[in-house]
């Protein structure tokens, strides 16, 4: 697998900016798991914001999709709302697959989706 992420508090914020590239396997879900968490902490309350980056995401195998819904539904990291940035419409169509959430929204730019996650 060639999966890469970056993950960062904006304690200031209250948000969690995310950057997902390659294509993941369960590990890779788990480590980001554990990253995800770590990085949360570093946030004041709860309630927090995530940007999530998804343009060079590859599209992923259904057992990932589950896996990254799971842990987006978890009640210790699901954020307030969430904006997704991606670079094609198959990708969108994989990212709302996700979640049916009301406070989830899919952009093409990444300035856009955080201004719409600061409201």
């Amino acid at each position: 697998m060639d999966a890469h992420y970056e993950i960062d508090a904006d304690p200031s914020r209250g948000m969690i900016r995310v950057r997902l590239s390659g294509f993941f396997g369960i590990e890779d879900v788990r480590s980001f798991g554990m990253r995800y968490r770590e990085e949360l902490a570093r946030l004041p309350g709860p309630g927090h914001l995530t940007l999530a980056d998804i343009r060079a995401m590859k599209i992923q195998a259904q057992d990932i999709v589950t896996a990254f819904s799971r842990f987006m539904a978890s009640p210790d990291t699901r954020s307030r709302k969430l904006a997704f940035v991606c670079a094609s419409n198959l990708a969108r169509l994989q990212a709302q697959r996700l979640t049916d959430r009301a406070e989830v929204r899919f952009f093409n730019d990444a300035n856009a989706a955080e201004a719409w996650l600061m409201q």
